[in-house]
């Protein structure tokens, strides 16, 4: 490795000025994001941003035309996807909370994208194992409880075209998997499937240390 370490801490202006030059600027994200944020804490369930534009573009890259989604919220990721995809493409969100979808519900009629995406309340495990064993997937994003991560993973890599992608999202969560003394559940789970993934011979890998980690896999 070289001596000089390829990160950056990001000050808040830093942070602004890349927020800035990403195309990160469409207006019913933006008052989806405000709107979100007036719920109090439980907002830091939102992803940022940024994530939400490279989400769209990697799922625009690699043609996805089937998505799946697993943990929801008021639907600031699934907005961003489901606008990536082509008019005849369809997206499965699963969440738990009729609550909060219905904030994302509301967005979704806003974008135009209401017509692409089927929301199942129910645990997504359930949702996932009664998807039909040839059930397309070409792009997923796991943001969900931690502890079923490695589950959901399962059945969607069975599911997922050659060369489909896997989004995990909070794979570094604050900074905790490092922290051997932190043996929560959710802590364990996660580090628990970080290893898993760094050794699965039937995709590729990389976990990238921005936001609160996201490990991209590519199905080989």
């Amino acid at each position: 490795m070289a001596d000089r370490a390829k990160y950056l801490n990001l000050t808040p202006k830093l942070y602004a000025y890349l927020v800035a030059h990403g195309h990160n600027d469409d207006p019913i994200r933006a008052e989806l994001a405000e709107e979100t944020g007036k719920l109090g804490m439980i907002s830091m369930m939102q992803i940022a941003p940024e994530q939400g534009s490279m989400m769209a573009l990697l799922a625009r890259a690699i043609g996805a035309r089937s998505v799946v989604e697993v943990g929801t919220f008021t639907g600031y990721s699934s907005l961003c996807v489901a606008g990536a995809l082509p008019s005849d493409g369809r997206m499965l969100c699963c969440d738990v909370s009729e609550q909060w979808t219905s904030i994302a519900m509301k967005y979704w009629k806003r974008a135009g994208v209401a017509d692409r995406i089927t929301l199942k309340i129910a645990p997504a495990i359930e949702t996932l194992r009664a998807l039909a064993p040839d059930y397309p997937i070409d792009f997923a994003f796991i943001d969900a409880d931690k502890t079923s991560y490695r589950a959901y993973y399962e059945e969607i890599l069975k599911r997922m075209r050659r060369d489909g992608l896997i989004l995990i999202d909070n794979v570094l969560w604050n900074g905790e998997v490092v922290n051997e003394s932190n043996l929560t559940e959710d802590t364990v789970a996660i580090r628990a499937l970080n290893d898993f993934v760094a050794t699965d011979t039937r995709v590729e890998a990389v976990m990238l240390g921005t936001f609160d980690g996201l490990t991209i896999v590519r199905k080989r």
